[in-house]
């Protein structure tokens, strides 16, 4: 017995035994990380959705109810009715994609002051979701900075619409809030990808006479499909799960509410 416990201690010490150690040390710790703070409250919170409570509920007031919670919520409209609502955001993400595309193959060359704009519309990002909402809950209100930028330019307020309130305009204002502030990360995600390219591709495409749109179509686009089909994957898991701009701008109010935030009511009301 003291043999092997002295020979485990010596491969424990060995290099083929520390990698190992070091192998499982950084498989299990993050396996028990995600179970701990993932897997275990999702389950916990599977097993609360059959019961009628609270979250300060005591357990043994906790009723059984079964499937009656699940019925209910499939058989609310504005539930699955909210949904609709994600092909704003989608349409918004396309937008979104095509802008910060085209804006980093630009800034791809060489440009006067590229870095200051890659900062600047960069910045968007870094604030807090929150923060954007309230910025632009007093950006769309009546007679408020949009409503008199576009009186600057000669337009009437009384032509103007309700940007948060008129059902024709409020959701797609709440879109292009969701553009400015996610268009800066997908740029800079692009500008990436495009700077890992190949300079000499770009010398060999001038020489045949290549413009930039060719370039871009024959060389950047095919070289950087990758990060395209992560982009296209962030932006579609975005729009269907918006959320800030629509809890903090309006409350979900006037036809805004998206299906989190129609969940959110529905959890805590």
């Amino acid at each position: 017995m003291a043999t092997r416990l002295a020979n485990t201690k010596k491969w424990m010490k060995s290099r083929k035994g520390q990698q190992v150690l070091i192998c499982v040390a950084f498989t299990v710790i993050p396996l028990f990380l995600l179970f701990l703070f993932t897997y275990l409250p999702f389950g916990e919170m599977v097993k609360f959705s059959f019961y009628k409570m609270k979250y300060s509920t005591p357990v043994d007031k906790r009723v059984f109810v079964g499937w009656k919670n699940y019925i209910d919520v499939f058989n609310r409209k504005d539930c699955f009715g909210a949904l609709k609502l994600s092909v704003y955001y989608c349409i918004g993400a396309i937008i979104q994609l095509v802008l910060s595309l085209y804006l980093a193959t630009v800034l791809s060359f060489k440009v006067k002051g590229e870095n200051l704009f890659k900062g600047l519309m960069f910045f968007p990002y870094l604030i807090s979701g929150i923060a954007i909402g309230f910025i632009f809950k007093f950006f769309y209100t009546r007679g408020f900075v949009f409503d008199t930028l576009l009186q600057g330019i000669g337009i009437s307020l009384d032509s103007l619409p309700y940007w948060l309130k008129d059902q024709k305009v409020n959701n797609w204002s709440l879109v292009a809030t969701s553009v400015w502030r996610y268009f800066g990360q997908n740029m800079v995600l692009f500008v990436g990808a495009i700077m890992s390219v190949d300079a000499e591709l770009y010398e060999a495409a001038q020489l045949d006479g290549a413009n930039r749109f060719q370039q871009f179509r024959h060389i950047i686009l095919p070289s950087i499909k990758t990060i395209v089909t992560l982009n296209v994957i962030l932006s579609i898991t975005g729009s269907l799960s918006a959320f800030e701009q629509p809890y903090v701008i309006t409350d979900g109010a006037n036809g805004t509410g998206t299906y989190f935030v129609v969940m959110n009511e529905i959890a805590h009301t």
